[in-house]
Parts: C-alpha cells; sequence; structure tokens
C-alpha cells in the first residue's frame, strides 16, 4: 500500500487509534501528504452494509481501517505488531488510558524505539485539568482565544471548533510529530509529542499578545483593529441581504477600497486612524453597500487591492470562479470536498481513496503485516472485518 501512495510523506507509515476531532484530522493531512495511515477502529463500530455517515467522514480518506479489540491482550498484540513496523503512532484518549490498555508510549516504544508518539488531548497530559473533559469551545476560552472574538458589547462568538481543535490542537500535534520525525532520523530515537489544544491555541495569540505588550490592543472585545473595532476590518450587508468582508488596513489598499466603493471624493469623511470618527465611517460605508448586491460588489472589487471579498456559503465557496479555477475543492467519489494543502513543485499530495469504513482492510492489512491466525482472530471476535 505504502508504494501507491504519491506526495512528500510517501514511505511513512502511520497508526491511528481511532478518536474524533483533532486527531483524525491531522491523520488525514499525513494521508494527504502521501503517509499511510492505517486507523484502529474499535470492532463496535463495524457495520457491515450500512456505513451511514462513516461514508462521508472526510477526515477518514486516504486511509486504511482495521478493527481491533484493544482490551483483549490478543488485541494489544496486534497493534503492538503494527506498531513494530510503523513510523508514527496517533491517539487522542484521555491520559492513562493507552498506559491502561498497554499501548502507551513505553509499551510501545519497548516494539520499536524510533516510533515517534504524537497525543493529542485538550488539557495536555499534565495539569490539574488534564483528566476532565472538554470540547474545543471551553479550550479557547481558557486561552483568552474565545474572550477577544466579537463585537463590542456582545458576548463571545464561537468560531465553529475550527480554532481550538484543528488550528491549536491538529496543526500544532502535526509540526510536533514531523519535527520529531525529523530528528528520529538523526538520532535513531523516537519521542512523545504532547499537543495540547490549549497550547497550541495560546500560541496562536502570540501576535496579538505582542499588541497588547506594546499598547497597540485593548483587553475588549469589539475595539480593535482586527476585530471589528475598525471600519474597515469588518463585514457590510449588500441590497440583497448577503454580506462582504473588508480588510482594507494599508493606506494604499484603504485608497482603493474608497475609490470602487464611491466615496473617493467624499470631504466629508474622517481619516481612517481617526478613532472618533470611525462611527460614521461606519455608517457610510454601510450606506454604500447597501446600493448594490454583493455579487455586484465582488464584480466591482474584484481582482484588485481594495481587500473587499464576498461573504461565500459553504456550499458557494466551491462555485467561487476562483476556487473553482484553482481546484481548491475537488471532488471524489461523487462528494465534493476540500482539496489536500498545501501544494508541493515535485511530489504534490492527493486523496488517493474514500473514507476507510471502519474494519474495512482488517484481513489485508493483517496479512500484510504477517499476523497469524487471522481467521482465528476474526471468529474470537478479537478483530473484525467491515
Amino acid at each position: 500500500m505504502s508504494g501507491s501512495k504519491r506526495g512528500p510523506l510517501a514511505g511513512i507509515r502511520v497508526i491511528e487509534l481511532a478518536g474524533i476531532g483533532p486527531g483524525p484530522f491531522a491523520a488525514m493531512l499525513l494521508a494527504d501528504l502521501g503517509a499511510e495511515v492505517i486507523r484502529v477502529d474499535r470492532p463496535s463500530a463495524v457495520v457491515p452494509g450500512a456505513p451511514g455517515a462513516a461514508a462521508t467522514d472526510f477526515t477518514n480518506r486516504g486511509k486504511r481501517s482495521i478493527a481491533v479489540d484493544l482490551k483483549s491482550d490478543r488485541g494489544r498484540q496486534v497493534v503492538l505488531k503494527l506498531v513494530e513496523r510503523a513510523d508514527a503512532l496517533i491517539e487522542g484518549f484521555r491520559p492513562g488510558v493507552t498506559e491502561r490498555l498497554g499501548l502507551g508510549p513505553d509499551d510501545c516504544m519497548a516494539v520499536n524505539p524510533t516510533l515517534v508518539y504524537g497525543r493529542m488531548t485538550g488539557w495536555g497530559q499534565e495539569g490539574r485539568l488534564s483528566r476532565s473533559a472538554g470540547h474545543d469551545i471551553g479550550y479557547i476560552a481558557t486561552t483568552g482565544a474565545l474572550h477577544a472574538i466579537g463585537r463590542a458589547g456582545g458576548p463571545p462568538q464561537v468560531p465553529l471548533n475550527l480554532l481550538g481543535d484543528f488550528a491549536g490542537g491538529s496543526m500544532y500535534l502535526l509540526v510536533g510529530m514531523l519535527a520529531a520525525l525529523l530528528e528520529a532520523r538523526k538520532s535513531g530515537r523516537g519521542q512523545v509529542v504532547d499537543a495540547a489544544i490549549v497550547d497550541g491555541t495560546a500560541h496562536l495569540t502570540t501576535f496579538i499578545h505582542g499588541f497588547l505588550a506594546g499598547g497597540l490592543w485593548r483587553d475588549e472585545r469589539g475595539v480593535n483593529m482586527l476585530d471589528t473595532g475598525a471600519p474597515w476590518y469588518d463585514v457590510y450587508e449588500t441590497a440583497d441581504g448577503k454580506y462582504v468582508a473588508v480588510g482594507a488596513i494599508e493606506p494604499q489598499f484603504y485608497a482603493e477600497f474608497l475609490r470602487r466603493l464611491g466615496l473617493e471624493d467624499a470631504d466629508d469623511l474622517p481619516g481612517q486612524h481617526d478613532r472618533a470618527g470611525w462611527p460614521k465611517l461606519r455608517e457610510r460605508f454601510a450606506e454604500a453597500f447597501k446600493t448594490r448586491t454583493r455579487d455586484e460588489w465582488a464584480e466591482i472589487f474584484l481582482p484588485g487591492d481594495a481587500c473587499v471579498a464576498p461573504v461565500l456559503s459553504l456550499t458557494e465557496a466551491p462555485r467561487h470562479p476562483y476556487n473553482a479555477e484553482r481546484e481548491v475543492f475537488v471532488e471524489r467519489d461523487g462528494h465534493l470536498q476540500p482539496a489536500p494543502a498545501p501544494r508541493f513543485s515535485r511530489t504534490p499530495g492527493e486523496i488517493s481513496s474514500p473514507p476507510a469504513l471502519p474494519g474495512q482492510h482488517t484481513r489485508e492489512v493483517l496479512t500484510e503485516f504477517g499476523v497469524d491466525d487471522v481467521d482465528g482472530l476474526l471468529a474470537d471476535g478479537v478483530v473484525a472485518q467491515g
């Protein structure tokens, strides 16, 4: 299987212990970039002939799936057999769970000392909250990031689960694992990567903390340059009830924005950085944008340097001319989905296969890895075939 994959990570083998959210997304990105990812699902997840939502769980694209009872000793031995020939492992359980299963870092590195063991949690492996349940919204709340998102006088606004799970979680797990894989090639030794959503999300706010330290940011919502406080960094409703996004920060872009909006010659506009005049600027911009539809404004502003773009829905975005031209979204097996990213000049990534159904490749993978008595394991329910 690994020899048939393309991309800069072709030849890298990753074992993923099935979880939800940031762990599977990180493993998907590795698969998009050519790594061979084998997902270990629970036998209870196998539903022969009724894939249901699993068929469109795009975070499982490009992977293979086996179903193993991790609570059985024979099942544990099956996973360790795979670990022997892997470069990395990803798990997203609460701290201590894999240790109790006999699949913790020490167990896995005993059979493969070069293994990179990636751990994805919300609170981290240590600390008073480490064993507490949680979700994206709570993790970003404790970092200060959620407090900063929203309009003046209003409550914090929830940015889906993009900021915590995937930006602060998956991406930091990936950076850590890729760094550890590079280091392992030099040292011949593996290590544990402790990726916590609170750590990653806090790190993402470094830029804002620099503003705060320099007196350029007030610790309030909706009063700063990048949080809708500035009228030239906000969204505006158009004549058809849709929206455009404005981000005209630099003076030359702001001048172009005024020109295309039709306010270039208005002699009563406050200066761009006159905070006392921001309410009037916002009012004038809002009035102007209400005179045309969103798509009419898109024709006026794009292409161009005014930093204005239409606010597209999830279903509209793939049809936008720019996204279509660049193939930001691709169709695979009848389903439109985001294309692999980033892009590479020599070794492009790809969606190599549709989402793996739980247990779909159990017999295939175990046979390939030389696991003994696959039929007996199936008969005894230690593993399951989808």
